[in-house]
């Protein structure tokens, strides 16, 4: 579910953000970070510093927005024909605009519904061939392949090179179909087996030139909802000792959810700086969806630090009363000041035992994804503002765009509009 709410500090991070990231545009931003375009805008003109960074990474003066014009100081006042000239090449200017955002918004609404499901890629690539001026779809009016593509954000060779791919997917499609029919003949026959042991099947007794491989099997078998039973794996909880456990353990490592809102985890996790300091990162997050709901990074881990997550996801929640919050056994977690916190929240305790990450291991999961997407294999943020700027812009867009297997490949915020009414609205 979208934020209504955006704290200042968010709002500067958002304007720093698109004036900071090379080649930025406001709608990319704003469609990362799951905010209107206009919105955003209206941040950059509020907090904004007047520079942006272009694609080759120099920073220039950003570009007047139209209608804002300035005299210079002792300059001569300017003449009515001048005027009435200037005032009928800005109303051309405007005519000429208005069309061109006609006629996009008109192309933006046709490719809607191909963006439904599936391969989000995939969907841009046909909406261009059979929406251009070369598809010959009928007397349906088209548009150049260049323009289509700029407003679908895709590279016009990566569409071309789609296109002559054509045949040879058509060709591979096929060939999938009839191994479908093959592996269904032998999934029917015993209902309880999966992909190593249907490709083994198959290749019994098989030429050298008819033998499938299991990863191909595997593929095909998502594809056509073929799966062989799955035995669920017991949970074995552990149960510490009374004196070790201050607050008992809710969750028993079972990190599901009914409904939104109704169980959360989090943890904290180390930001490393190319000068040997730290960040820190607090989470909170929510076991249906997974979706973050609160977060905050300090250079410190003091209790304030999981206090301003936890209070960012009743932000955005609008309250998380009756919801439960689990976490490890960690100094800030089971200080005086969190416990009033949570009680003044309505707001439910829960830990794992001491020194086993299993019992938390939905937050570590999450961790190690965000370094490892992030850093992409480097050790290190160069600065703390870099890190803020790269950490702010990940966690915002794993919300709004990032699709995750546990959401059927949506994102959090788009899975958790099937229950919008569990959700409490915000004051």
């Amino acid at each position: 579910m979208a934020r209504k709410n955006y704290s200042e500090q968010f709002r500067r991070q958002a304007v720093d953000l698109y004036q900071s990231t090379p080649g930025a545009t406001l709608r990319g931003i704003a469609a990362d970070l799951g905010v209107e375009r206009a919105t955003l805008e209206r941040w950059v003109d509020l907090y904004g510093t007047g520079k942006k960074t272009t694609a080759d990474g120099a920073t220039v003066s950003s570009p007047s927005r139209p209608g804002r014009r300035e005299t210079p100081a002792g300059a001569d006042p300017e003449s009515p024909e001048a005027r009435i000239a200037r005032l009928e090449a800005e109303n051309a200017q405007l005519r000429a605009e208005q069309a061109r955002l006609t006629t996009e918004r008109e192309i933006l609404r046709q490719a809607a519904k191909y963006f439904g499901r599936g391969d989000e890629l995939v969907n841009r690539f046909q909406f261009v061939a059979d929406h251009s001026t070369t598809s010959g779809a009928g007397s349906r009016p088209g548009w150049s392949v260049k323009r289509l593509c700029e407003l679908v954000e895709i590279e016009r060779s990566s569409y071309y090179a789609w296109l002559k791919a054509a045949p040879a997917r058509a060709e591979r499609a096929a060939a999938d179909a009839q191994l479908a029919m093959r592996i269904r003949a032998v999934h029917d026959e015993d209902t309880t087996q999966g992909a190593p042991r249907i490709t083994a099947e198959l290749n019994d007794g098989a030429d050298a030139g008819e033998r499938v491989n299991h990863k191909r099997v595997a593929r095909v078998m998502r594809k056509h909802g073929i799966a062989g039973y799955r035995r669920r794996r017991k949970v074995r909880t552990t149960i510490p000792e009374p004196a070790d456990q201050k607050v008992p353990d809710l969750l028993k490592r079972d990190f599901t959810a009914a409904t939104p809102n109704q169980r959360y985890v989090g943890d904290i996790t180390y930001l490393p700086l190319a000068d040997g300091n730290n960040l820190y990162l607090a989470t909170v997050i929510d076991c249906y969806s997974r979706q973050l709901a609160g977060w905050a990074v300090a250079g410190h881990m003091r209790t304030e630090l999981v206090e301003d997550a936890l209070k960012a996801a009743e932000l955005t929640r609008g309250s998380l009363a009756g919801a439960v919050f689990h976490s490890d056994h960690g100094s800030v977690y089971t200080s005086k000041d969190y416990a009033n916190l949570c009680n003044a929240l309505g707001v439910t305790q829960s830990m794992g035992a001491v020194g086993t990450s299993d019992d938390n291991s939905l937050a570590e999961s999450f961790n190690a994804t965000l370094k490892r997407e992030v850093l992409q294999g480097k050790n290190s943020w160069p600065d703390e503002a870099t890190c803020r700027r790269d950490v702010f812009r990940w966690v915002t867009r794993y919300n709004t765009r990032r699709r995750h297997s546990w959401c059927r490949y949506h994102s959090s915020n788009t899975y958790e509009t099937l229950y919008p009414a569990t959700l409490p609205s915000a004051a």
